[in-house]
């Protein structure tokens, strides 16, 4: 499928929909399961290209994974801290997550292996985390450009101490989650000291629940400082919540599910989305908050949370800082068209350094649309308008395309470019909108 033509809802719709686990989750589940002792089941696991990436290289590693596709379910058996294999060669395709965690995992290990990706992969950053873990002593041997995929790793068996190591997740925070969630392989712990700027760390907050969860000892020593505590390996056989089970159930993915909120959003009708609640951990949540201050609603249920749209179908404008939740930034820019005044979004510059210069991307495709915005240092500010109909780009990046199919289920005309590149991380996601049961409209 090269294109797909997005049909706007006739009426106000009444949606119910199941959506896939959590790629954050899943890929940090994948990680811990393999570095406990024993066989940890993982429950809810998503399939998409970035988790089939992130198994394909514990397998290559000489990890055992049970995969049960149809049932969602891995089985993973660990080594207890121990990689099998102390020499490979790993490919980490366009995850940035699996790119990140593996990166710090097996430069932690003491083994040498080398590491590839695809061409999208190697623009993203990574000098933050080589850096620091050159610090602990790991040399790399960089094959085109310094600080950047591919490259060797030569671990050391005795790494060097530091007090706190400096690290900077101004570009990602996923270079802090990969060292904590490595930091059970040092025998004497971990400190990291941060000493940038952001100061969004949602999904930090996911890899510490988790490690707690599965038996390390993570904690926040002071306002910018975290530590790995010594001694504290992963526990396969016995997670925090089930009693001699080896069984974690991974959460919806959140992300997916905003799309289905900002459709109803836009058309005044009604989404739920099933199993996914107010307490989940991923930071993506506080976008019912957003959609909330600009005149929607929404309420738990024993299903899963139900938002309702504003009757008018008008949404109110604002400026909304997203950096807990930047994932839906494109989202929030694809409904801002229908606001009755500027939407203006902030404290997401990280976001130009992703699958795409995101930031670029939002400002060229409303554009195309014939909506007026403007680039901001750290977002963009979007007026209110009617889109007329085009062919969206997606720049292979998964959220551009499902964000501007949300626009496309109210603004005839739109054509999404490309539509295959969200199998990195929701592969039937067009699918479902091709099938969505309008049966029951408001």
């Amino acid at each position: 499928m090269e294109k797909f033509r997005m049909k706007p809802f006739l009426h106000r719709p009444n949606l119910c929909v199941v959506v896939p686990g959590s790629k954050s989750i899943t890929n940090r589940a994948l990680m811990i399961a393999a570095l406990a002792d024993g066989t940890t089941t993982l429950k809810g696991v998503l399939f998409s290209d970035d988790s089939r990436v992130f198994m394909d290289a514990l397998k290559t590693l000489g990890f055992s994974l049970d995969v049960r596709e149809e049932e969602a379910v891995v089985k993973v058996t660990g080594c207890g801290g121990q990689i099998p294999r102390r020499e490979a060669s790993v490919y980490v395709g366009s995850a940035g997550t699996a790119a990140r965690f593996l990166t710090a995992m097996l430069a932690l290990s003491g083994g040498t292996y080398e590491m590839t990706c695809s061409g999208q992969m190697k623009a993203r950053p990574m000098r933050p985390l080589l850096e620091a873990l050159e610090l602990l002593g790991v040399q790399f041997l960089y094959r085109e450009e310094p600080y950047a995929f591919p490259f060797l790793i030569r671990g050391r068996e005795e790494m060097s101490h530091m007090e706190a190591i400096p690290l900077n997740i101004d570009k990602s925070s996923q270079f802090l989650s990969a060292l904590l969630l490595a930091g059970v392989l040092r025998k004497d712990g971990l400190r990291i000291r941060l000493t940038g700027t952001r100061d969004a760390r949602s999904y930090v907050g996911i890899t510490m629940k988790m490690m707690q969860e599965f038996g390390a000892h993570v904690q926040i020593c002071r306002k910018d400082e975290y530590e790995v505590l010594p001694g504290q390996a992963y526990q396969g056989d016995n997670l925090v919540g089930s009693p001699g089970g080896r069984e974690y159930q991974i959460e919806p993915d959140v992300s997916a599910a905003c799309y289905f909120y900002a459709m109803a959003a836009i058309n005044g009708g009604r989404a739920q989305v099933q199993y996914v609640h107010p307490d989940s951990s991923q930071g993506d949540i506080r976008f019912l908050d957003v959609l909330q201050q600009m005149g929607c609603s929404w309420k738990d249920t024993p299903e899963g949370i139900v938002l309702d749209g504003p009757a008018d179908q008008v949404l109110s404008g604002g400026e909304f800082v997203m950096s807990d939740c930047s994932d839906q930034t494109m989202t929030l820019a694809a409904i801002a068209p229908f606001a009755e005044g500027p939407v203006i979004i902030r404290g997401v510059s990280h976001i130009r350094l992703q699958e795409s210069n995101r930031i670029e991307a939002i400002v060229a495709e409303l554009t195309r649309l014939g909506i007026s915005c403007q680039e901001l240092e750290d977002g963009i500010r979007i007026e209110p308008g009617n889109p007329r109909g085009t062919e969206i780009q997606t720049y292979r990046d998964h959220r551009m395309a499902m964000a501007f199919a949300v626009l496309g289920t109210r603004a005839p005309g739109v054509v999404i470019d490309n539509p295959l590149c969200c199998q990195k991380t929701f592969e039937n996601y067009f699918e479902l909108l091709t099938n969505l049961d309008l049966s029951l409209l408001l």
